[in-house]
């Protein structure tokens, strides 16, 4: 591995962070013709900053980028900007800039971020923790084409999510919704095989603060035309035709899925909880708005409950 660089500066401006970035490159070959797209990381406070960093520079292995983290410094005392630039070794396929906003300067992200953003290509932003209500009306939203939240993180999960819904505008999505991509496919797997009866009724259960398996239920709520019940429990989801019960099951901590369908013996599956670089990873693979989260959000209400 390619060993790593790192500079701090302090009390900086974007003109010195930019005479950095040009030195870097003219000493060390480093180009920027090969970054696809720029990727804001809007951590807020210090709350998880190196585990939002650590999944954006992994990410960025398979979408090389520039990845720019901002986040709040001292709210109080004077402005001030401190930076950090990270490049080859641990920043991944990506260059890395770290700022942190002293005092009112963090006001006003968006301004800051405007002189790094890479000319020609998309920009993506992604809220760790706590996210805007509405993320496209967010100053450093409307820069992006792609805004991704992470209402797992949040400080109330399951509000929050209404909240997704309400302040949803194309392009948004959100982690949890990636954290259940392949449980949508071993569902639809196993219902694509005989006798290809209707879903009479689903049944999802998990813990209550986990958003994503709300949004699991609001997926299948989407899609059949039955009742959809969320409860509290094993995390286990399972669906009723007239002859048979498929049920996909995991222990909460658990790495191996057990999927159960009647008088058929059943099967093991390797279904570990994704990280939030293999979400990142999958999100930035589509920069166009994804239809069918937003169905699933807008399907919540139809949900039960129980």
């Amino acid at each position: 591995m390619e060993a790593s660089v790192r500079i701090q500066l302090r009390n900086t401006s974007a003109n010195a962070i930019s005479r950095k970035l040009v030195e870097l490159r003219r000493s060390s070959g480093m180009v920027t013709q090969g970054r696809v797209l720029t990727f804001i990381v809007c951590a807020g406070d210090a709350r998880g900053l190196d585990a939002a960093i650590t999944a954006a520079t992994e990410a960025s292995k398979e979408h090389p980028c520039r990845v720019i983290v901002v986040g709040r410094g001292r709210q109080d005392g004077p402005s001030r900007l401190d930076a950090e630039i990270r490049v080859a070794g641990e920043a991944g396929a990506s260059e890395a800039l770290i700022l942190a906003l002293h005092g009112e300067l963090g006001e006003h992200q968006e301004s800051v971020v405007v002189p790094f953003l890479l000319p020609d290509t998309p920009v993506v932003a992604w809220w760790p923790n706590q996210a805007p209500a509405v993320p496209a009306e967010d100053p450093v939203g409307r820069l992006a084409v792609r805004r991704i939240t992470d209402v797992t993180n949040s400080d109330d999960p399951r509000a929050d999510l209404a909240t997704r819904l309400s302040g949803y505008r194309p392009g948004d999505t959100d982690l949890a919704w990636a954290r259940i991509t392949y449980w949508r496919a071993l569902l639809v797997s196993a219902l694509d095989q005989p006798p290809y009866e209707p879903v009479l009724s689903a049944r999802v259960s998990g813990l209550r603060t986990e958003p994503a398996v709300d949004l699991i239920a609001g997926w299948l709520a989407s899609r059949l035309d039955c009742p959809v019940e969320r409860s509290v429990g094993e995390l286990r989801v399972e669906l009723r035709t007239a002859s048979q019960t498929i049920a996909l099951e995991r222990p909460q901590e658990g790495r191996v899925a057990t999927l159960e369908r009647t008088h058929k013996p059943d099967s093991l599956i390797s279904l570990a909880r994704r990280n939030s670089a293999e979400c990142l990873a999958e999100e930035l693979r589509r920069l166009d708005p994804d239809k069918v989260y937003e169905a699933a959000l807008s399907a919540l209400p139809k949900v039960d409950y129980v």
